[in-house]
């Protein structure tokens, strides 16, 4: 069994905010790759809000089509407001997955979404931006996969730097 692996396919981001957006959650998500079509994430890039830097370690890159290049066993989920598309809490996440995500200010194409193993959405009432979607689709995908790290290791390692509130125990050993 091939190990999982995580990609995240953005068609023609309009927003370089929401691109350094998505980049930071790859990073906190350990996705392996992030993918855009389009120009206008190029065009507008050095106002990236990437503030942790993950475009360091995570390849950002430009693409003429997000499909054409699909590892084997890699299966397409189209994250999109579509008729028909799974609840995400229903949604069972392959281990080898390309998200593809539309632009802010339209949607996957039709050629897009009849490619995909799975069409999803998130069920909120109003669409969610680009960014919260991509960290909201993240956050289920680890939430339901059992390999979530948690602690205080965790915390010590990811918290910003002026960060060093701690949670109170009391004698009983119940928060305060």
């Amino acid at each position: 069994m091939k190990p999982a692996s995580v990609s995240i396919g953005l068609t023609n981001p309009q927003s370089p905010v929401n691109v350094g957006a998505v980049m930071r959650a790859a990073g906190c998500f350990r996705v392996d790759s992030v993918f855009y079509t389009g120009k206008r994430y190029a065009l507008s890039a050095r106002f990236n809000t990437d503030t942790r830097g993950a475009s360091q370690a995570i390849p950002l890159t430009g693409v003429s089509c997000l499909l054409e290049s699909v590892p084997e066993e890699t299966k397409i989920v189209c994250v999109e407001l579509v008729e028909g598309a799974i609840p995400l809490p229903e949604f069972l996440h392959p281990d080898r997955a390309l998200y593809v995500f539309g632009p802010e200010d339209g949607t996957l194409s039709q050629e897009v979404i009849d490619r995909a193993d799975a069409v999803v959405y998130v069920p909120t009432v109003g669409c969610l931006n680009l960014a919260a979607t991509v960290n909201v689709v993240l956050y289920d995908r680890m939430a339901k996969s059992g390999m979530s790290i948690a602690g205080d290791e965790l915390i010590r390692q990811s918290r910003d730097a002026n960060n060093r509130v701690r949670v109170k125990v009391s004698a009983e050993g119940a928060d305060t």
